[in-house]
């Protein structure tokens, strides 16, 4: 792969967003290892953009590896501070989960109370259930697990 071109001013935008980062990826006395550029790689795909430090004193060494990462996970580099290396990649599209279709929040539901009396019209009520609550068939609401007491609570009681 080969790395990717970037404007002077995308690298400055990179630059001040890397500001503050912590890096997330180390390259040890062992140099860059397979290991060392597939973190890098899974990290690059998780964050777009990350600090590696190198604990290596030789500077061309750090250079060679800054080079070596961009080239072979086809990375833009964005800068070589001391021992600290920042890389740049798109994030990849995400493929939907189930779990991403779903809806947050509270959902409300109408529930038809039957009077006793078998005259009169039944009543309607709006219910509202929370995220870890069910409605039962009789139309109460109840948790759907019990609430967790810490043992020190219920050594109190």
């Amino acid at each position: 792969m080969s790395q990717i071109q970037l404007t002077p001013a995308q690298r400055k935008e990179h630059r001040s967003e890397a500001h503050h980062l912590d890096p997330v990826v180390m390259v040890g006395g062992d140099g860059l290892t397979a290991a060392v550029k597939k973190e890098a790689d899974a990290a690059l795909n998780a964050h777009g953009l990350i600090k590696i430090r190198v604990f290596s004193d030789d500077r061309a060494t750090r250079e060679a590896m800054f080079q070596t990462l961009a080239d072979e996970l086809g990375a833009a580099p964005i800068q070589h501070i001391g021992k600290l290396l920042v890389l740049w990649r798109p994030m990849p599209e995400r493929e939907k989960t189930v779990d991403e279709d779903r809806m947050p929040g509270p959902r409300d539901f109408k529930v038809l109370k039957y009077s006793k009396r078998g005259g009169q019209r039944p009543e309607v009520k709006t219910l509202r259930v929370l995220g870890n609550q069910r409605l039962t068939s009789g139309g109460q609401v109840k948790r759907s697990k019990p609430k967790q007491i810490s043992i020190k609570k219920r050594s109190q009681t």
